[in-house]
């Protein structure tokens, strides 16, 4: 049933070829592939920088999503894959750029963000917070970032775990 439901929103939404995995082998191949996908979307951009974007949204907002990722790609003149999870609403855009298109490359990668957090999501699906997305936790979490910061203090009061992570200044 959830793969006949799958094919029939694929078809409803321009889908030009549907191909599910039946059994374990398929399915692992099919994961193979999606794994390679960066990799070879980087290959495709040599001498280029990446910009990976890990966020996830309602999956009643996903599509939503994608499109605009599609769109702030389009607009900011750069390529890259969109992979993703559809079933939990988590996505991932390589946006690759080369020396002159920082600026672009991170608007693009800003826009995304700010919109997943929009729609009630979050900046980081699954890829954690770093250095990269500190910038976003203040809009994400209010006044919970700084319960977060407090109760680090308490777990790490000489700043010994995950030094200069998540909670620097973005």
């Amino acid at each position: 049933e959830d793969v006949l439901l799958a094919e029939q929103f694929c078809a409803q939404n321009g889908c030009t070829r549907f191909a599910p995995a039946h059994g374990r082998d398929e399915r692992d191949r099919m994961w193979e592939a999606r794994h390679h996908a960066f990799y070879a979307s980087a290959a495709a951009n040599p001498g280029k920088r990446a910009i990976v974007v890990d966020v996830a949204v309602p999956i009643s907002k996903f599509p939503e999503l994608v499109e605009l990722a599609r769109e702030a790609l389009a607009e900011a003149g750069l390529g890259g894959p969109i992979l993703g999870h559809a079933g939990d609403g988590n996505f991932h855009v390589g946006i690759f750029y080369g020396e002159d298109e920082v600026q672009k490359a991170h608007a693009a990668n800003d826009r995304i963000v700010h919109r997943a957090l929009e729609l009630g999501g979050t900046a980081t699906g699954e890829h954690g917070v770093g250095i990269g997305k500190a910038k976003y936790m203040q809009r994400e979490h209010g006044e919970g970032l700084t319960l977060m910061k407090q109760i680090k203090g308490l777990l790490d009061p000489r700043g010994t775990l995950n030094p200069g992570n998540i909670f620097v200044d973005g």
